[in-house]
């Protein structure tokens, strides 16, 4: 659907800087229904970490200009740590400078660190590391840019089927999306009275360049081919497939427009019917 209702509106999208992840689906999504997006992310750094590709500032341009000659709308790429108070506070001041508002904010920055681990085994550093960037992330950006937002609007926080049904061996990142599920129920209720709808999505396996991460180390923890690991997480969903970026952008879309305007402090599962708990 294009949702006519979101032409015009000013969105920013965390973590979106790679074409091959959920954040830059949504942006895309999101610039095809007449938004104007912003794209942030790291940018700044090294093409790769870990074994897995970081977004680059030069991609991030390319991306934003892309989207800009494709839907005719304004995009913007920003730098953005969200675990460095000053790079949230600039990112604040340039979106402020450059559009004056905010209609629509995706906090879907993440990342997951130390893993494959058992709690008893977790290395306290990487256990912190990835709290910061998944929870205390989405804290400092939606405080950030909520005074932005005085028009209302509606924000988006990314969580997971992780926050709701427990992995193993990646303790951190479920135990921090279960908290952005309680942080988006909080805010939802507080900032009710400001216009602002808060609503979180719970994505199961979605095939992204940090999911194809995770099933290489899975591979190589249980001593087989990433193969076989898809295809025995594939049995766990009832549609027998893993999903792809763009269908997450389809409800952050639906989520971000006023076709939801009754809906606020929901964690939507978009699982394959892998999760059908609430």
């Amino acid at each position: 659907m294009p949702y006519e209702d979101l032409k015009g509106k000013i969105a920013l999208i965390t973590g979106a800087g790679k074409r091959t992840g959920i954040g830059y689906a949504i942006a895309e999504k999101l610039a095809a229904c007449g938004s104007d997006v912003v794209i942030a992310d790291l940018g700044g750094g090294p093409a790769e970490a870990g074994g897995v590709r970081l977004a680059t500032g030069t991609e991030m341009d390319e991306i934003a200009a892309a989207l800009a000659e494709r839907h005719a709308v304004t995009a913007l790429a920003l730098p953005l740590d969200v675990t460095d108070r000053g790079s949230v506070a600039d990112l604040a001041g340039r979106v402020k400078e450059r559009f004056g508002r905010l209609d629509v904010l995706v906090n879907n920055a993440g990342a997951f660190f130390g893993v494959p681990s058992t709690i008893h085994q977790y290395d306290e550093e990487a256990w912190l590391k990835t709290i910061d960037v998944n929870l205390h992330g989405v804290f400092r950006v939606s405080q950030a840019l909520v005074p932005l937002m005085t028009g209302g609007g509606s924000i988006i926080n990314t969580s997971s089927r992780a926050g709701k049904f427990p992995p193993l061996f990646n303790g951190a990142y479920a135990t921090a999306k279960a908290a952005v599920i309680m942080l988006t129920k909080v805010m939802a209720k507080e900032l009710a009275g400001q216009g602002l709808r808060v609503n979180a999505i719970c994505p199961g396996q979605i095939m992204t360049d940090l999911e194809k991460w995770r099933f290489e180390r899975e591979a190589a923890f249980f001593q087989t081919t990433v193969e076989e690991r898809i295809k025995e997480m594939c049995k766990t969903i009832p549609l027998g497939r893993i999903g792809r970026p763009a269908e997450v952008a389809e409800l952050v879309a639906f989520l971000a427009s006023s076709a939801s305007s009754y809906m606020t402090g929901q964690a939507v599962n978009l699982t394959g019917g892998q999760l059908m708990e609430l």
